[in-house]
């Protein structure tokens, strides 16, 4: 599962790449991301490729108006910064369930609008595994009909700031119901290259999603977004040409959700 797609051109270049030349079956979009129209558009010439919603709550702008959505906007109108904002709002009961309600619906039906089947759904940050906030997304995908929500299981932790917050998302998600036995590549999003990729298929247990960041143009996207990610590297790495024969020598085989 490619995420960020719409997000940024180059996101949306490098997960398409990932599809037609690597492994990535399925994409999540960002619907309030900067290259949403030209992304859709490219998704619908790509039947076989899976398409989901990126419910995107931090770093970028709101679709709802910013005065619909008080709690989750700054003065300039624009969604909180990332996570770390957004999550001592959410811990002092500063983000409202109606602006909450009200920018996802927003959002997951925006994409909707475009006629392409939603198949799945998860977030930036994965910030809908907080509860107040799963309780309204899966809400939400009930009403449209969506069962496929990405609730992280990564079976590897480390003692590292990283590994925390992955340990502390594996909490929250044991709460939740969940689509797959496992996610993968939740602890290296970003740095996946080909050593990391071939470690990710070693956990690999029953259904299991690997979670995946390509992109291409990597000093546009460095300058864009501040995260450190490798976006360039990733996508090699999910275009090796080895790795069909790799997943038949382990017994792996690609599939859609549903």
């Amino acid at each position: 599962m490619a995420d960020d797609v719409g997000l940024h051109p180059g996101m949306t270049r490098g997960a398409l790449a990932s599809h037609d030349r690597g492994i990535v079956t399925a994409v999540s979009v960002s619907p309030n991301g900067r290259d949403f129209e030209p992304a859709v558009e490219q998704l619908r010439e790509r039947p076989r490729l899976e398409v989901g919603v990126h419910l995107t709550l931090v770093g970028e702008r709101p679709l709802s108006p910013p005065k619909t959505i008080p709690s989750l906007v700054g003065p300039d109108g624009l969604l909180h910064t990332g996570y770390p904002a957004f999550a001592a709002r959410y811990a002092l009961g500063r983000i409202r369930a109606h602006d909450l309600e009200t920018e996802l619906r927003a959002q997951l039906e925006r994409l909707l609008a475009t006629g392409l089947r939603v198949a799945h759904l998860n977030s930036h940050q994965h910030l809908h595994v907080l509860p107040r906030v799963l309780e309204i997304v899966l809400r939400l995908a009930e009403e449209h009909g969506i069962s496929w929500v990405r609730i992280p299981n990564e079976p590897e932790t480390r003692l590292t700031p990283r590994g925390l917050q992955i340990a502390a998302l594996n909490s929250l998600g044991r709460r939740a119901r969940s689509s797959a036995d496992r996610t993968v590549g939740v602890m290296v999003a970003g740095h996946l290259n080909p050593a990391r990729l071939r470690r990710c298929l070693d956990l690999v247990e029953g259904v299991t999603e690997l979670v995946c960041h390509p992109g291409l143009g990597q000093a546009e996207l460095a300058a864009a977004y501040d995260w450190g990610y490798a976006w360039e590297e990733e996508t090699a790495a999910l275009c090796d040409p080895g790795l069909p024969d790799l997943l038949r020598e382990r017994g792996i085989s690609l599939q859609l959700s549903k």
